[in-house]
């Protein structure tokens, strides 16, 4: 029961009421957006604090988030990384210690992944001290955005819809706000890309030009390979006026170098090459990744330890059983539900009657470009199409604008349920009832809010935090241990507070306490429940 005296059942009802009273005042509702909408300035501030200040809101329940799995600890790296001023670090004379999964250890300390994600997080983290700000930046840019992108394709108020769409879709509650493996930030390059377009055949080419080469440029920094895809449409959609066109591709090929140009700089700082990315490199060194289906598995040409081996073993074996190609590709669109809220999958076929528009059926072949060309990877997850982001609510906006046409009710009724659905959702978050949350998890959809420290890291590290001085913390794994690594360390390891090391037996670990004579040292087995801290027996 919550503070309120509520149960799941009251919450229900009292949502679906909502409904129904929003229902009866949806003209002022209506008349609100309408005057707003065009205040093109004013709706992207509003929808750069939402999402960020909704999620503030609930740092009583559900804290900043801590990252959690590698991805996010190695995106994390590359932000520590940016912010010492270097795109690379030097390799650790002890580095066998420090073997983590996505991280280079050699010929350079780094992380594998591009820069994008990155810089993103260093920039919150310069600015508001965390690189969590960063994540709650870019998911408000995203919002902004989309709202943008769309007032070049529909009306001011359908685009306003979008916006606020958005926010509910990939706001507070969603993974890309609760993580730091990222998705908003290619997202939103996707936004400037197809927002721009539209845009060229109006006045200001120039301008234009250049936000769609820096959306191309912001695009590479986050996935290289689906840039290729991204590339593709924008030929396709410019191709049939291909005469007019040529100076603002110019430009546009103008702004994206110097972005892209960091790349290079990344790839020559890490591999020492110029043309080898990190991700490649990783390949070689560790065979990880994992290929295209369409290649060999990878194999590994430096000694792995168990762990990583265990992670070869199961990314090989996911390769080896990608299956049939247009299986795969029909067993992957249910993700796609990430982009959508339930109600506007009815409108769904409502945007599909506005393929004669051939700006429409442009878009429509664009996501079927990135689908298919991301299937050829045995692994999919969103961030990999977040460039899609604002097409999906393109279809979502412009199939409400036309049942609007027929029926304005129905569309206002698709709305609502949608507005329900978060108001529902994100009033149980904040009630901070945890009883009430757990009757109702078994219905949860997609949201991915952080709870609590199910693993113990947080714990762990405020343990280790609250003794005097520096510490050196040995992690030793039980013999079941898979996947979850807990070594992880800063751009400066000599000069963090806390350093974490792979537990290599007593003879070996003897090299690492002489390097840190003036580290306290400890014993972590993260496979206890809760993980086992106790000081080193020297």
């Amino acid at each position: 029961m919550s503070w309120i005296g509520f149960t799941a059942s009251d919450f229900i009802e009292f949502f679906v009421a909502l409904v129904f009273v929003a229902l009866a005042w949806r003209s002022w509702g209506a008349t609100l957006v309408h005057r707003l909408a065009p205040k093109t300035a004013g709706c992207m501030l509003l929808l750069t604090l939402l999402p960020i200040a909704l999620r503030l809101a609930l740092l009583p329940q559900y804290p900043i988030p801590s990252p959690n799995v590698s991805d996010d600890f190695s995106y994390i790296l590359i932000a520590d990384t940016l912010r010492h001023f270097r795109l690379a670090n030097p390799a650790h004379s002890l580095h066998q210690f420090f073997e983590t999964y996505f991280v280079l250890q050699q010929p350079a300390y780094a992380s594998i992944f591009p820069l994008g994600q990155g810089l993103i997080l260093a920039i919150g983290w310069t600015i508001f001290g965390h690189p969590w700000a960063g994540v709650a930046l870019s998911i408000g840019a995203l919002c902004a955005l989309c709202y943008w992108m769309l007032r070049a394709w529909t009306t001011p108020g359908w685009a306003l819809v979008g916006g606020l769409l958005a926010v509910v879709e990939f706001g507070p509650l969603s993974q890309w706000m609760n993580s730091y493996w990222g998705g908003a930030v290619a997202a939103s390059a996707g936004c400037l890309v197809f927002g721009a377009m539209p845009r060229l055949n109006s006045g200001g080419r120039a301008r234009y030009a250049a936000l769609l080469g820096l959306g191309i440029g912001i695009h590479w920094l986050c996935r290289p390979y689906e840039t290729i895809f991204l590339v593709l449409s924008v030929i396709v959609f410019l191709l049939p006026k291909w005469r007019s066109m040529a100076r603002p591709a110019a430009w546009a090929v103008a702004a994206a170098l110097p972005v892209i140009g960091i790349s290079p700089l990344q790839n020559k700082a890490i591999t020492g090459s110029w043309t080898t990315l990190p991700y490649q490199l990783s390949q070689y060194q560790y065979g990880v990744p994992t290929t295209f289906t369409f290649q060999a598995v990878p194999v590994p040409h430096s000694p792995l330890t168990r762990e990583q081996q265990l992670d070869y073993e199961q990314q090989s074996q996911v390769h080896e059983i990608a299956g049939n190609y247009w299986l795969r590709w029909v067993s992957r669109l249910r993700f796609y539900r990430f982009f959508f809220l339930a109600p506007l999958y009815l409108a769904i076929p409502l945007f599909l009657s506005r393929l004669r528009d051939l700006r429409f059926a442009w878009a429509l072949l664009t996501i079927l470009l990135f689908s298919l060309g991301t299937n050829f990877y045995p692994y999919f997850y969103t961030h990999y199409i977040a460039a899609l982001t604002c097409l999906f609510l393109l279809i979502g906006v412009a199939g409400l604008e036309r049942l609007s046409g027929w029926n304005e009710q129905a569309a206002g009724i698709l709305l609502f349920l949608c507005a329900a659905h978060f108001i529902f959702w994100y009033g149980l978050h904040a009630s901070r009832n945890e009883d009430l949350y757990a009757a109702m998890t078994p219905f949860e959809t997609w949201d991915a809010i952080n709870h609590g420290d199910p693993q113990g890291r947080i714990a762990t590290r405020r343990q280790l935090e609250a003794v005097p001085g520096r510490q050196l913390v040995f992690v030793r794994y039980w013999p079941q241990h898979q996947f979850q690594e807990w070594v992880h360390n800063a751009a400066d390891i000599d000069g963090a507070s806390i350093v974490w090391a792979r537990d290599l037996g007593p003879e070996e670990n003897q090299k690492l306490l002489r390097y840190y004579p003036d580290r306290t040292a400890w014993l972590l087995e993260p496979d206890a429940r809760p993980p086992r801290l106790r000081p080193y027996p020297r």
